[in-house]
């Protein structure tokens, strides 16, 4: 009898993302889940597509109803609630449910950005300093310019365009008042670092083949993943990005991505797969700028990109996935045990809190 696979994702709906032009990001999930329910055919499992709306009890009732042997975990958090991601793998975890990709603790650590650099710092990973803050923090503000603005807890690069890159003061009162607001809460103020930009993602305990972001933008733009560059075909800045699968780089070099990018994978407690982006400073030091549990794996997306720099069909990449989570389906996935023994708290040793 064949295994039976539910995939499993947030229906998108009309949220704050709405308001901002961003809905692209949260559609862009059912281009995911109609290629891995074909690629799970097309390996001989049975596939049923569940469809998560809010409020979270009822999605916990879905289920829990679920008569599958898997759940092919494809949910990002209901749109404008990027937290309920985790949420989603905490209930699966408590249902005993195998499913793919990272536990719990793993996304709820890594979307809290600040934290996370604070995990990284601590065990003598470089990455860019940083402050918290809101509009009424401003004045402790202590980094050197150029720095970025960024909503503390979002992915997808929501919020993200040229304007966040700050060179002054009044720029960066604009940009923390505008994240903060339509944001919630404090916005991650970084050092913006302008090298080479790499990005590797990890299947399992292998890293695959590194990508570099290759950007031929007109001067004076910032050289930055921008909303528009993943979501917008008609930007200027979706046409002066491409991507380069294998990067090319030195073996020492490649050597070195590949191996920041599985301890950052550990540290995280991250399983299954997640995608690590890093950028050379200018004394050519490689810094991890985010962590990405279940990074997209449409196709087209990063990660299949590299899978097939590594030999892989997209079918051989989701069967991976599934097996990934099959051989670790005793973990609880409810947390890491960085996150468990409080070496992140929540606004990062060395923070300005605000």
């Amino acid at each position: 009898m064949r295994r039976r696979v539910a995939v499993v994702y947030n229906e998108p709906v009309k949220s704050r993302y709405d308001q901002r032009g961003e809905r692209a990001a949260v559609s862009g999930v059912l281009e995911a889940v109609e290629a891995a329910g074909d690629a799970l055919l097309k390996l001989g499992y049975g596939v049923v597509k569940v469809p998560l709306s809010p409020p979270l009890p009822r999605a916990q009732e879905k289920l829990a109803a679920l008569e599958a042997d898997l759940v092919f975990n494809l949910f990002e958090g209901f749109a404008g609630h990027p937290e309920t991601e985790a949420d989603i793998a905490e209930i699966l975890s408590a249902l005993k449910m195998p499913f793919t990709g990272c536990p719990a603790g793993a996304l709820r650590l890594a979307l809290d950005k600040a934290r996370t650099k604070v995990l990284l710092k601590g065990a003598g990973i470089k990455t860019p300093d940083f402050q918290l803050l809101r509009p009424e923090t401003l004045s402790s503000f202590s980094l050197s310019y150029p720095c970025i603005v960024k909503p503390r807890r979002e992915d997808a690069s929501h919020g993200l365009s040229s304007e966040n890159v700050v060179s002054g003061f009044p720029s960066l009162e604009k940009q923390v008042t505008a994240v903060s607001r339509y944001y919630g809460g404090q916005a991650l103020v970084e050092h913006f670092i302008e090298g080479r930009e790499f990005n590797v993602t990890v299947l399992g305990a292998t890293a695959l083949p590194v990508s570099e972001i290759d950007y031929s933008l007109p001067s004076g733009v910032p050289r930055l993943l921008t909303f528009a560059a993943k979501w917008q075909p008609d930007s200027d800045y979706f046409k002066g990005t491409r991507v380069v699968c294998p990067a090319q780089i030195e073996d020492k070099e490649r050597e070195n991505i590949a191996r920041t990018a599985l301890t950052v994978f550990g540290l995280l407690g991250c399983r299954g797969y997640a995608r690590v982006d890093m950028r050379l400073d200018g004394a050519g030091q490689l810094n991890v700028i985010e962590a990405n549990p279940n990074p997209d794996i449409s196709p087209g997306s990063g990660a299949v990109r590299q899978a097939e720099a590594a030999g892989m069909t997209y079918p051989q990449f989701i069967g991976s996935i599934v097996e990934l989570a099959l051989e670790n389906r005793e973990d609880d996935g409810q947390d890491t045990p960085h996150a468990k023994k409080g070496q992140a708290g929540p606004d990062g040793a060395g923070a300005q809190p605000g």
